[in-house]
């Protein structure tokens, strides 16, 4: 087994487990088929503290998390609570001690009320009946607490992810757990969820709780963290003051190398209009105006609900339309299907690559050859040898690693976003729309995506992204069309698009957000 090692000038002192107010972890191991996944892992949550937890994926990050809030066990070390031992058989042993944990991936019984999912597990009862009243009157609470108005008496279907992910914050609230951790909380929020979560983060602290808070947006742990620890390659690499940290030092920890900067201007575009956009409208959308160049990067810039996605679904066949027009290179085309929309030329990376994008059972090849069998295959049946030639070629394009013969499930987040590329790219489109392209992938991984980008707009391929991140698609956009309550409030040139501007325009006076997204 690998040994540990501290980064060089970092503070790795060894826990007191003196006190009663500290999660301590000492030494933790986990191995899978014989690969030790932790390492002897030294790590302490604090009440009143906040500690940031950062790392590529594959660090072991969720393997820790998941050994703390009772879902996996150690395969060596030991936990203590206090003076206590600690080692939960279950999540259920762990909430009991006071230690909650919201996953990432949510957990929600869409056929459940909003109420039942948050109180799941421990309802409220009454004379030996569940006590709905009293249990819808405490969701309320705890959803209004997050600036969540919804009705806690109706089901978890139809919400939007953002929404579900809210309730999943709100169901670790009625708990007031002593100790609590957030595993990406913010991936499926934008800007204005995220600054509420924050905001309860910062409530949980004076109230005592300790915090672990993982997130691949480091602005937020430098926000919000009194600590940090970094893992990498399942050891703990190094452990910082937040005071004394910057951006780059946390990026070298995570990744051991320096990444390419950040701030260089997307490739030059053509004159050719490739994409016109006129007019398009629907119940959730209205009047949408635009046009993408050959090789223009155009961002979709707006809050969560202002009908981004709406917007790009419909272009790629996905949703339906009400009125408007789509020009492919001059020529008004019929998109009422996903087919139609890949013989127009355009294709679309869906935003949640698990329920959207990706067959998880299934090889990185099969699923990249999935839309294009007809045309790979003679006389429509697809052979075992194009599916590997087609996994090959991608993956050497796209930088894919991992065990691309086993189920996509199992590769991490990052190479399953580039599988998920590889999917659209296999036939070169005139238009790529990518929907959160890096959401729930760790800062390397993030940097090889962007390249992909610009490699793509500079061969030529005409390219509409949506993003949360208002930093990304200011970075990788040629111009950004902001949206508001399924409005066009602007369009700017690079220039033009500042964060203040764009966020003016994403709450222009007298539009409400409507929940579309």
């Amino acid at each position: 087994m690998t040994h540990c090692l501290a980064e060089k000038g970092t503070t790795m002192d060894a826990p007191d487990t003196s006190t009663t107010d500290e999660l301590v972890a000492l030494g933790l191991r986990k191995q899978y088929g014989g690969v030790f996944v932790l390492k002897g892992v030294d790590f302490t949550i604090r009440r009143g503290r906040v500690t940031g937890l950062i790392g590529e994926n594959g660090a072991g990050k969720s393997t820790l998390s998941s050994i703390v809030a009772g879902i996996k066990r150690p395969d060596g070390g030991a936990m203590t609570i206090g003076a206590l031992p600690y080692a939960p058989s279950d999540p259920l042993e762990a909430l009991n001690r006071g230690v909650a944990i919201i996953h990432q991936e949510i957990k929600m019984i869409p056929e459940l009320s909003v109420a039942e999912n948050i109180f799941l597990g421990r309802m409220p009862t009454r004379r030996g009946a569940v006590d709905y009243s009293s249990m819808c009157e405490q969701a309320s609470v705890a959803l209004r607490e997050l600036g969540v108005r919804i009705d806690p008496r109706r089901p978890v279907a139809g919400l939007a992810t953002a929404t579900q992910q809210e309730i999943e914050i709100a169901r670790a609230i009625v708990r007031r757990p002593s100790f609590i951790i957030f595993d990406e909380p913010s991936a499926t929020l934008g800007s204005k969820e995220t600054e509420r979560v924050l905001e309860q983060i910062e409530h949980m602290r004076a109230r005592g709780a300790g915090v672990v808070y993982i997130s691949h947006r480091l602005e937020e742990i430098s926000r919000i963290a009194d600590d940090v620890v970094c893992l990498r390659d399942g050891c703990k690499v190094a452990q910082w003051e937040t005071k004394d940290l910057d951006r780059d030092q946390m990026i070298h920890a995570m990744v051991g190398r320096e990444l390419a900067r950040r701030d260089v201007d997307p490739p030059a575009h053509g004159d050719d209009v490739v994409l016109e956009v006129r007019g398009l409208s629907s119940p959730l959308f209205e009047d949408i105006d635009f046009d993408v160049r050959r090789g223009e990067i155009v961002g979709l810039s707006g809050l969560v609900g202002a009908g981004r996605t709406e917007i790009v679904r419909a272009l790629a066949g996905a949703d339906g339309f009400t009125a408007g027009e789509v020009v492919v290179e001059g020529k008004v085309v019929r998109i009422r299907s996903v087919p139609d929309g890949i013989r127009a030329g355009i294709v679309m990376v869906p935003e949640d690559r698990k329920t959207q994008g990706l067959n998880l059972e299934r090889r990185a090849g099969e699923n990249m050859t999935l839309p294009w069998e007809r045309g790979l295959g003679k006389s429509g049946f697809i052979t075992a040898s194009v599916i590997r030639a087609t996994q090959q070629r991608m993956a050497r394009e796209l930088e894919i690693r991992g065990n691309l013969d086993a189920p996509a499930g199992l590769l991490s987040g990052g190479n399953q976003q580039k599988v998920l590329l590889g999917k659209w790219l296999v036939r070169t489109p005139k238009v790529l729309i990518l929907d959160e392209p890096t959401r729930g992938v760790d800062v390397g991984a993030k940097e090889a995506i962007y390249g992909i980008i610009r490699s793509l707009a500079e061969s030529g391929v005409s390219i509409v992204i949506v993003s949360s991140e208002l930093d990304e698609v200011l970075l990788l956009s040629h111009r950004v069309i902001v949206i508001a309550a399924g409005q066009q409030t602007g369009t700017l040139s690079r220039a033009e698009a500042t964060p203040e501007r764009v966020m003016q325009l994403s709450v222009p006076a007298g539009h409400v957000s409507a929940a579309h997204k």
